[in-house]
């Protein structure tokens, strides 16, 4: 049984990753993005029209990754970017989607808008680092994404969801979560159709350390069902 982590235990591990195994920031990202769109593309090969939502941090980061990869793919992906961050690797990673000829826009997307021009909707605004409560500037498309009739696919945690404590009784109910690294607790009241462990660069020793019981992948794969 894979291990769920609680907060401190997930930045610890990212802390350690960073620190002890030298992975780098975009090297991570890089990585979360890929894994994430992979399993997007086993769940929704159909649903080509793909809303993006991305934060400031970098959960927004990994949702910039996926959709340069869902692009190459073959999928329509346009991005919400409500607050774009000055930090260069975001900007790059802003500016590589841009020159793929997707739109980055900050303008509002309200409920109406997600259900008549797109098929799906990845939720990547806010990580495990999330603290409430939900600031001004995302308090539109979250409710949006509570009332939309497309499936959703939140990147490591649904957002505005409790990192331990899962869902609170507003938040979104997405049809698809994408753990990275290792599933966070929250993930336990997770309901939709699939969950995905993506993220195939724990190293052994970190595995072992903290006894994350991570599954097998196969082959080249490197994201797994969990469900």
């Amino acid at each position: 049984m894979v291990k769920y982590l609680n907060q401190d235990e997930a930045i610890s591990i990212d802390l350690e990753l960073f620190n002890e195994y030298k992975f780098s920031v975009d090297q991570l990202m890089e990585l979360a993005g890929l894994s994430c769109a992979n399993a997007i593309y086993k769940c929704y090969p159909n649903n080509r029209r793909v809303l993006i939502c991305c934060g400031p941090g970098n959960n927004g980061g990994d949702g910039l990754v996926c959709a340069r990869h869902l692009k190459h793919y073959g999928f329509e992906p346009f991005i919400y970017y409500p607050k774009r961050t000055e930090k260069q690797l975001y900007q790059n990673l802003t500016h590589q989607c841009e020159t793929l000829d997707m739109i980055v826009s900050s303008h509002p997307i309200d409920c109406k808008s997600i259900d008549e021009c797109y098929d799906l909707v990845v939720d990547a605004l806010f990580g495990f680092s999330f603290q409430p409560p939900v600031r001004a500037d995302f308090l539109p498309i979250l409710e949006a994404l509570k009332r939309t009739r497309k499936p959703i696919c939140s990147i490591d945690i649904p957002s505005g969801w409790d990192v331990v404590n899962g869902k609170p009784e507003d938040g979104i109910c997405p049809d698809m979560l994408v753990s990275l690294t290792a599933p966070k607790l929250c993930a336990k009241s997770f309901g939709g159709r699939y969950h995905y462990l993506g993220g195939r660069f724990v190293p052994f020793q970190l595995a072992e350390k903290y006894k994350l019981d991570l599954p097998l992948y196969s082959g080249t794969e490197n994201c797994i069902s969990l469900k």
